[in-house]
């Protein structure tokens, strides 16, 4: 199933940690297919999945990895992140498309992109490795 090879491709990118920066302006949502996302994030995308109701790529800022994937459908979008955030991370999210990684990452992609930030669940990040602290 999709949602489960992304949010176990999300675990494997996400790694631990969290810096909670102030909030900066945020502009409005972007929309567009991944590549007019990707070049807004200034990512050149590696696509791993390139399918008629999903579009996944890995995109890299700086040393750190996210992913970028968007969606054919709201309802696939919501179907995608209702089983990924089982695995816990941080969600960056606009219509049709999602950017996932460690927190500074989509936190800091949110300035450029735009979009609300979700949060997964708790209880796959025992110890609170990923979603500890107050948000």
């Amino acid at each position: 199933m999709l949602a489960l090879s992304g949010a176990a491709l999300v675990l494997a990118l996400a790694g631990c940690g969290s810096d909670g920066d102030g909030e900066a302006a945020v502009p409005e949502t972007a929309t567009g297919s991944l590549e007019h996302l990707a070049a807004e994030a200034k990512c050149k995308p590696n696509m791993q999945t390139d399918a008629d109701t999903i579009r996944q790529a890995i995109c890299k800022k700086g040393a750190e990895k996210y992913v970028l994937a968007t969606f054919a459908t709201d309802r696939g979008q919501r179907e995608w992140l209702n089983g990924a955030k089982d695995y816990g991370g941080y969600y960056l999210v606009g219509r049709k498309w999602v950017a996932v990684g460690e927190e500074k990452t989509v936190t800091a992609l949110r300035s450029t992109l735009g979009g609300t930030m979700e949060e997964g669940s708790e209880h796959m990040n025992p110890g609170g490795s990923h979603n500890s602290g107050s948000h």
